[in-house]
């Protein structure tokens, strides 16, 4: 199975995803940017799916700092709300492969994490 990160603060949506993902994929879980960062230098994942607003951290940031050291691993955004502009300065500066605004499907978040894994493999 191909190594996916989700990244939420929100440990029974996070525990839902995991439920509902690892079916299909290897899926590790982190509460926090931080957290996730720690995961992200001991292993490689193909595939980050990074809420937007934590404590502790942002998310949009966090995935700025994966396209820097990690350019290979493709990176998803999930937020509950953010204004346009910064949506399209968002998918910009963290080469985000797709953004989706909660609440979003496990269909949804299957399909791009699939094309996610796709996109790494045939990264150049």
């Amino acid at each position: 199975m191909e190594p996916v990160l989700i990244v939420d603060d929100d440990k029974p949506l996070l525990e839902m995803w995991k439920a509902a993902l690892e079916t299909e994929f290897a899926v590790t879980t982190a509460t926090s940017a931080k957290d996730a960062e720690f995961l992200m230098r001991k292993n490689t994942y193909k595939v980050v799916v990074s809420d937007h607003l934590m404590p502790g951290g942002n998310g949009l940031s966090f995935l700025v700092r994966m396209r820097e050291e990690h350019p290979r691993t493709q990176r998803v955004l999930v937020t509950g709300y953010m204004k346009p502009e910064m949506l399209l300065r968002s998918v910009n500066e963290a080469g985000l492969l797709r953004y989706y605004l909660k609440p979003v499907t496990i269909g949804d978040l299957v399909k791009t994490i699939r094309e996610g894994i796709r996109a790494f493999d045939e990264f150049k």
